[in-house]
């Protein structure tokens, strides 16, 4: 499921930076960030800016959300509206995913079992939705064969504004169509933007602190460029097809892994998202595998490893001989699962800075010893159930 929703025929080369915009199916322009704050001070309309929608406006705060991937669907959880999401992509999987991370969030609940899975949305099943807002990409969705403008236009006019970007993931090339007005967002920089649209600003501030506060213990931590391991995103069940990703890349897609500053393990020859068998990830031969999905119900590291561990050429990899294989979460995460996944990696990449990872084989989220979480469970959870103060 993982490697589905990051998948795209899109090439990874497009614009750099956004384009001066226009007007759109569900707006017009104008500032998002001046209207948005006069609605929440006068209780009425209100507008939000955000590529490759432009402006959109809300008569009032959405109720039902209407998401694809999960990287919105985590800001809604994050904003405290987790239970309000209708749709998204594997829902099954990612309901399992996000809570390996709840139980370590005093009183945050999230069920997105059973939902409608919407990879690929049928107009008639938006339509039976009815959702207040659809956060994803209509430039993404505009992409699946079935979908044109006029049908973006409709639903975007007649069931519930557009507002999400995807293709910030790991900066592909939008359609033709969108390529003019579409713009590459950080994952903070865009939960910012989805936070207005919640009249949520004061949440998105708060967790935007921890996360603030987060990045510079890492940064000061860092060991010297020399001392860094190299590193690859990768889960190796499949000895023949391996889809390796790398970890410095722009895009949200390594928001994780980036601000870590490792040493990639493969060179300009491989593309992130490629595969290679067995052989080519020895030839590679990364300090540290950082396992894609290890962290999903019903995957057991203890297998995983064994199973390298076993092999006569997996077995020779660094990763393998010096303990450094490791289970991941997701790369499409929220601001919640990006704050762990921080942590988590840092520990994993440089544990004599920031504390040993515990051994992880399967189940919740691992309990860190006192004094070595590096940011707050407990301020993290009060934000989202809307118990802090501002």
């Amino acid at each position: 499921a993982g490697c589905g929703a990051e998948g795209s025929s899109q090439s990874s080369s497009g614009p750099t930076t956004g384009s001066t915009t226009r007007g759109s199916a569900t707006g017009t322009s104008g500032s998002g960030e001046e209207t948005a704050t006069e609605a929440t001070a006068s209780g009425g309309s209100y507008s939000v800016t955000m590529a490759p929608m432009e402006e959109v406006t809300f008569e009032s705060v959405p109720e039902s959300v209407f998401t694809r991937l999960t990287h919105l669907a985590g800001m809604a959880f994050a904003l405290g509206r987790g239970n309000d999401v209708n749709a998204m992509h594997a829902p099954d999987y990612y309901h399992g995913v996000w809570n390996q991370f709840t139980p370590r969030l005093d009183g945050v609940s999230l069920d997105w079992s059973g939902l409608y899975s919407s990879w690929t949305p049928s107009k008639e099943k938006l339509y039976e939705l009815d959702s207040d807002v659809h956060l994803a990409d209509p430039a993404s969705v505009f992409a699946e064969e079935k979908w044109d403008m006029a049908d973006i236009e409709e639903i975007g006019e007649n069931v519930g504004p557009w507002f999400g970007n995807s293709l910030s993931a790991r900066h592909q090339q939008p359609p033709n169509e969108w390529a003019d007005r579409y713009e590459y967002y950080g994952l903070w920089e865009m939960f910012e933007r989805v936070a207005r649209v919640f009249r949520a600003e004061s949440k998105y501030e708060a967790l935007a602190e921890v996360h603030a506060g987060l990045l510079d213990t890492i940064e000061s931590g860092l060991p010297a460029e020399g001392e860094r391991p190299s590193v690859v995103m990768a889960m190796p069940n499949d000895f023949e097809q391996i889809y390796v990703y790398k970890v410095t890349n722009p895009g949200f897609l390594t928001a994780h892994t980036r601000p870590l500053e490792p040493v990639e393990a493969f060179g300009d020859d491989v593309a992130s998202g490629d595969t290679v068998d067995i052989e080519g990830l020895l030839e590679a031969d990364p300090d540290v595998v950082l396992g894609n999905g290890g962290m999903a119900p019903g995957t057991d590291m203890a297998q995983v490893r064994q199973k390298l561990e076993d092999d006569p050429v997996a077995s020779e990899l660094s990763a393998v001989e010096n303990g450094r294989v490791y289970a991941q979460a997701a790369r499409y995460q929220g601001p919640i699962v990006n704050l762990f996944q921080l942590e988590m990696t840092a520990k994993q990449l440089y544990p004599e800075q920031f504390g040993e990872w515990p051994t992880y084989t399967e189940g919740p989220y691992p309990e860190i010893p006192d004094g070595e979480e590096l940011f707050d469970r407990e301020r993290v959870a009060d934000v989202i159930n809307g118990e802090f103060e501002r």
